[in-house]
């Protein structure tokens, strides 16, 4: 039996195991994240984080999407990594450091009552050069560049926080049919890796709306990362301040981008919905 815990961070759901022997779930690990993710014949979530011991940080977690699909780093599950350790008592420390494929990141976890309510991650520095994010393109960095599909045109920024991401700005986000241009802007030609598409409106100088189609996952009711992308490029641009409310599905995270060291920083709430256990023949 495989023990596992649900959590989310703003809507945003995974499922997550500690992997105290990861042999249990590794061998088949895409197909073990496909079946855990879907929502009528599984347990349901946007996809499978996995959390270890590490030899470089206090923790690691691996990343994969619910098309079983690894991805280098997830805000939102990133949080709520740092709320599992600590709940769970693996951990007394209340800033910890965790491995990601995007690199070392730096938790603060923000206690009340003994558990942990919210995280602020140091995210690092935003990537703007094209051949690291990676994208296409005949210029180092990437904004306003023209992508179409089916019926119309749009201008996107491309940044990378450990994962491409692609940041569009539209108008009547509510209303924005994102299941039919999503996908294909996913898969345009121009990122190598796919990309996640962030779909924007700026509301004033503090507060920017935003709905995401997750490369592997679809539309999700959050993405951190995609946020810390979006902050980026509405800062490059002169749209708003450095510190800003992103309005997502799922809920409001605060992104700053501190003039000081040029990190990106990340602050929001981490959620666990339930437990349990479930059988899985790994052939």
């Amino acid at each position: 039996m495989i023990k596992f815990t649900k959590m989310h961070g703003l809507g945003n759901d995974y499922v997550y195991i500690y992997c105290t022997n990861c042999d249990l779930v590794t061998e088949n690990i895409s197909s073990l994240a496909r079946f855990i993710s879907n929502r009528h014949f599984g347990i349901g979530s946007d996809g499978l984080i996995l959390i270890s011991d590490s030899d470089v940080a206090d923790f690691k977690m691996r990343m994969f999407n619910s098309d079983g699909t690894e991805a280098e780093m997830c805000g939102n599950g990133i949080r709520c990594v740092g709320k599992f350790v600590y709940d769970k008592y693996l951990t007394t420390k209340e800033n910890i450091t965790v491995e990601t494929l995007a690199g070392i990141k730096n938790l603060k976890l923000n206690v009340r009552n003994g558990k942990v309510k919210t995280v602020t991650v140091d995210m690092g520095e935003p990537i703007l050069e094209a051949e690291k994010i990676p994208v296409i393109s005949d210029n180092n960095m990437v904004q306003g560049m023209k992508l179409t599909a089916e019926d119309r045109d749009f201008y996107v920024d491309c940044v990378s926080m450990g994962n491409p991401h692609a940041i569009t700005r539209v108008e009547n986000l509510e209303n924005f049919d994102i299941e039919k241009y999503g996908p294909i802007l996913e898969n345009d030609k121009h990122f190598p890796s796919k990309a996640n598409i962030e779909f924007i409106e700026v509301i004033n100088r503090e507060n920017v709306k935003m709905r995401v189609w997750e490369r592997g996952s679809g539309e999700t009711f959050a993405c951190g990362t995609g946020a810390c992308s979006v902050a980026v490029s509405c800062i490059l641009n002169g749209l708003t301040e450095n510190k800003i409310n992103v309005q997502l599905l799922g809920g409001n995270l605060q992104i700053e981008w501190n003039e000081n060291d040029k990190h990106i920083y990340m602050t929001g709430p981490a959620e666990t919905v339930f437990e349990g256990e479930f059988e899985y023949d790994n052939n």
